[in-house]
Order: C-alpha cells, then sequence, then structure tokens
C-alpha cells in the first residue's frame, strides 16, 4: 500500500494460538447467559475484504443500542488482568467471561439494552487483508463496520464506540469520519499522536512499549504491519506519522472524554489534546489520577458510561445534561485526591507562574536570579560526578497545580553533539520524604509529571506551541556546537496537584530514565540514547532558566 510520501512496510505475522492454517473461522450463535451470541460473524468492508466479529446482544431480539469495541488484541480474549498485570486494581470478580481486553463488558451491557460488538481488525488473527494500525485503511474498516452495525434488523441504528488504549486511539481516527450511524463516543485514555505521544518522547526514541506492542498486536494469518522497520525509516514527523496522528478539527459526535494524569509518557497528553480540539458542540471532560483499567472498570465509572450511552444511544433522560464540562481530580498522594468542576480545559483562571532555577543552591525561586551559575552532571548516570540535577520549591501555602508545566533550560553538552534530557517533577512532603502517585497501569510510585527533550529536536512548531505548552516540529535534526549553551523548551505533560503550606515541589533533570522499571513490565524506556560525556545546566543572569507552572487559585478568588 502507498500514499504520498510513504509505503506500508509489513512483516509475516505471529501466527495466532492453535491456528487453523489460515482456514476462515466458523460462525457460530448460541444463547449464554442471557444473551444471544454470534462469534465470527463475517462482515464485508468496502473493498470486499471480510473481517470477523463477535456480536452479544439481547435475546429477546428488541432493537438495541450498539457499541463498537476496536483493537487488534483479539476479540475472544478474556484478559485475567490480575494474573497478567499484578497490581493493576481491577476486580476480576466484577467482571463476566464476556470482557475482553480494555472493551466493555458485554455480561453488563447487554441486560440494559445494548450490543456489544467486538472485532478482529482487518489483517488481525482469522481476518483478511494485510494489517496497519492506526491508518486511515483501519479507519475507513471502522467506519464501514458502524455502518453495517447501525442498519442491521436488531439495531436501533445509533452507535457508540467504548475501549481504552487502543480502543480509543481508533475511536478518534474514525469519529473524524463522522460516519452517519455514529452518535456516540467514549474516548477512554489513548493517545491521538503517535509519534509525538509514544514512538519518540520529545525526539528521544522509546525502546520497550512500541516493541512490546509488534507482539501484542502481531497475531495474524495474512501480513502485519512491520511496526520496528518503520520506526527506524521514519525519525522525523513525516507523512507516515501524519497518518497515525488524529484529525480533531473534523469530529463532530457527542464525546464524553476520560483522561488521567497518570499515564505520563502514554495516554495523559492526547487524551487531553482531543478534548481541547474537537468540534463536537457536546462534550465533557473527566480526568482522575488513578489506574486506567481499573478506573474504567469501576462501578461508577461504568454508571457514568451507561448514563451518557442512554442519553444518546437511547434517547432516555439522565443527569448527562446537569454535568460540568469538566471534572478533575487534584491528588493529594496515591489515590487521594478531590474531584472538583470546571468550565473548561485548560482552566481559565490558571495563573502561570514563573520558578526560577538557582544552581547555586539547588532551589526553584519566584524571583528572577541575578548570579549568573551552572551544575554538571554525567549525561550517562555513570562515575563519581552527579547523575541529576534537581531543584526544590518550598510552598507557603496551600497551592494547587492544574494543567501544562513547561521547563526551559539554559543547556550544554560537555563531549558531545547533541544531548537527551529527561524531567520529573515529584512532590515532597513536609518531612522531606517523596509522594507517590499512581502510574500508568499498575505501578504506585509514580511522579507529579514527566517531560523529554533530544536537543537536536528542539526546534518549535511556532504555530501550535503556546507560553505554557511547547509544541516540536520534528522535521531535521539540529546538532549542538561543541560547548554551545542553547535554550531548550521542554513539554511537561499535564498534571492535577494539591501542595500544602510546608511541602515542596522538586524538578529532577536527568541524561536516562528517571522511573527506570526492570524489564519486562509494561512501561516507558529511552536506552538508544546519545548522551555521552556531562550536561551542564545554566541558571542566573542572562540564562532565565525556569520552570512554568500553573498555579489554579480558588474559583472564589
Amino acid at each position: 500500500m502507498k500514499h504520498a510520501g510513504f509505503e506500508y512496510k509489513f512483516r509475516p505475522p505471529l501466527a495466532p494460538p492453535e491456528a487453523r492454517d489460515g482456514k476462515p473461522p466458523v460462525y457460530r450463535r448460541t444463547f449464554e447467559s442471557g444473551m444471544i451470541v454470534e462469534r465470527d460473524l463475517a462482515v464485508k468492508m468496502r473493498d470486499g475484504v471480510d473481517i470477523y466479529i463477535d456480536v452479544f446482544r439481547p435475546a429477546d431480539e428488541r432493537p438495541a443500542a450498539p457499541i463498537i469495541a476496536w483493537g487488534p488484541y483479539g476479540k475472544h480474549g478474556h484478559t485475567r488482568y490480575a494474573e497478567n498485570f499484578p497490581n493493576c486494581g481491577v476486580k476480576q470478580e466484577t467482571l463476566s467471561p464476556y470482557t475482553a481486553f480494555e472493551a466493555p463488558d458485554a455480561g453488563y451491557w447487554v441486560p440494559r439494552g445494548y450490543a456489544v460488538i467486538n472485532p478482529d481488525p482487518r489483517g488481525t488473527w482469522y481476518s483478511k487483508g494485510d494489517a496497519t494500525y492506526l491508518s486511515p485503511e483501519e479507519a475507513q474498516d471502522f467506519y464501514d463496520l458502524i455502518e453495517w452495525a447501525g442498519t442491521q434488523p436488531w439495531s436501533n441504528g445509533k452507535v457508540g464506540l467504548s475501549g481504552v488504549s487502543y480502543l480509543t486511539s481508533s475511536q478518534w481516527r474514525v469519529a473524524a469520519l463522522n460516519p452517519p450511524h455514529l452518535a456516540a463516543f467514549n474516548p477512554w485514555e489513548g493517545w491521538s499522536d503517535t509519534y509525538r505521544e509514544v514512538v519518540r518522547h520529545g525526539g528521544i526514541p522509546e525502546t520497550m512499549f512500541w516493541p512490546y506492542l509488534a507482539g501484542r498486536w502481531g497475531h495474524s494469518t495474512t501480513r502485519v504491519e512491520d511496526l520496528a522497520t518503520e520506526k527506524r525509516e521514519h525519525p522525523f514527523f513525516d507523512a507516515f506519522w501524519a497518518s497515525k496522528a488524529a484529525s480533531f478539527s473534523t469530529i463532530k459526535a457527542p464525546a464524553y472524554i476520560v483522561a488521567s494524569w497518570t499515564d505520563q509518557g502514554m495516554h495523559t497528553r492526547g487524551t487531553l489534546e482531543g478534548f481541547k480540539k474537537i468540534a463536537s458542540p457536546q462534550k465533557w471532560l473527566e480526568v482522575h489520577g488513578r489506574k486506567k483499567w481499573a478506573y474504567y472498570y469501576d462501578p461508577e465509572s461504568v454508571r457514568r458510561q451507561q448514563e451518557f450511552f442512554d442519553y444518546f444511544l437511547k434517547g432516555i433522560p439522565t443527569s448527562v445534561t446537569q454535568w460540568p464540562k469538566v471534572r478533575l481530580e487534584v491528588r493529594e498522594r496515591f489515590y487521594v485526591g478531590a474531584m472538583k468542576a470546571e468550565n473548561e480545559w485548560p482552566i481559565a483562571r490558571t495563573q502561570y507562574t514563573k520558578l526560577y532555577l538557582n544552581a547555586q543552591n539547588g532551589a526553584l525561586e519566584r524571583r528572577a536570579v541575578l548570579q549568573e551559575d551552572s551544575f554538571r552532571y554525567n549525561a550517562r548516570g555513570e562515575g563519581d560526578a552527579p547523575r541529576r540535577a534537581q531543584f526544590d520549591f518550598t510552598f507557603e501555602q496551600p497551592t494547587e497545580l492544574i494543567g501544562h508545566m513547561k521547563l526551559k533550560l539554559w543547556a550544554a553538552a560537555d563531549g558531545a553533539g547533541d544531548m537527551d534530557i529527561f524531567v520529573a517533577i515529584q512532590k515532597l512532603d513536609a518531612a522531606g520524604n517523596i509522594v507517590p502517585f499512581a502510574f500508568w497501569a499498575h505501578f504506585d510510585d509514580g511522579p507529579v509529571a514527566l517531560g523529554w527533550l533530544r536537543a537536536s529536536h528542539r526546534e518549535l512548531d511556532a504555530a501550535n506551541s503556546t507560553e505554557y505548552q511547547p509544541v516540536l516540529l520534528h522535521r531535521r535534526e539540529m546538532k549542538l556546537d561543541p560547548g554551545a549553551v542553547v535554550p531548550l523548551e521542554i513539554e511537561l505533560w499535564p498534571s492535577g496537584t494539591r501542595f500544602e503550606a510546608g511541602e515542596k515541589l522538586r524538578l529532577v533533570v536527568q541524561g536516562t530514565d528517571i522511573y527506570n522499571y526492570p524489564k519486562p513490565v509494561m512501561c516507558d524506556r529511552h536506552e538508544d540514547t546519545v548522551n555521552r560525556g556531562h550536561h551542564i545546566l545554566y541558571t542566573g543572569g542572562r540564562y532565565d532558566s525556569h520552570l512554568l507552572v500553573p498555579i489554579v487559585p480558588p474559583e472564589s478568588a
């Protein structure tokens, strides 16, 4: 398959377990747990290729509202979350055996008048054709399935979308095409810009999660997209990566969007970008500080999902019309925080405040630092030299930081023509102990926020950058002159945290992953680094290195 500017690369697939030598699946219709269950039902796409789906619908045959969960993990799978992802927080006993990975539980939704559809997208598992991921072709197939679901005799004609991660990223893509039968969708933590949010954080190649996905997405009897080769052949943001980024401006369907502060390096940024930029006149945002799968399947979350879909898919009056446009959790520590209502995102009354780095005393200061100074650390975290720089700020009164942060650094690479910089924001209690937060789907010791930058990717996209959110072009490599001091603007992914008087914010800067979990857990790693020698950070005087923080005063103020 060719596009203007690129061509997909394919590789042999991973054979599905107990592969049937490429033979088509066998259609079965059964009655189970009060449901009509149709497995391996063939649906023809616009080009004549068959994909296979499983459908769970009410046994009384009355018209049901279809909910589609589109992802490549296998429609047949019932995931044992606690076994496969220890400490993820999902209460397995609350899910029926009809729950596909990151998808809505048919055992809950079908008795309430819905039909749940789990497809195997083109080229995955036993579906025909070649598999491409988050591509324009995949979005067209998703469109075709929505229109099929909206026109079946058992359908009420109003289709919804749900699911986590890939099952959300695919929602962004198809919603931009505005299928006529798409009535509402529920994006729940999914990236929207594959290059910036997954493959190259700040231009630094991600080396663990992206390779891991090749095994999770690659089961097929045909061919699958060669993610590793494409990543290697497309180091910059070009037409290929643009084809895997969402086009928000054309999305019109009602949307209940759920993001988290906890998926730093995965879903946080893309989900919030979606809320900001989609054109839907009816859209709501909820941001939590919990583990994503546990929060998706939490009974209270499922109740809100049903309120949303009852209103838009079934025409039942619910409280959704009285929901605040934005609900977000302001975290205090792991699984402790308060939900607050807001009118917009980012919050309009935010006071963006500069905290200046002082290399002399390791502090962040409200006033510009007059005395020039510098701090040197080993870029690879080796040897006797310091392995990181850190700067602390102590709050004199309770303060809530909610939104985007930006770090401006003046820096030089001693011994290299480039540098990879890793940044974390941490919270310290009054005794100086790091306060942990939920992180990804299964960690309990995460940061407030993270940021990354490869200095040669520092060129800003002036049209899309703001005071508080620098956006990088990633179109070319701008190497550093030896010893040259350059200004760098680093995007820190959004967060929402409360600090009491006497508590501290800590800024950490180093040349390696700050949260470096051992293999093979599911997380980010960045081992393909350009770093060598030392990094030197410059502060004070001519070097206005600072952290821009989003202080949100109480609404009454």
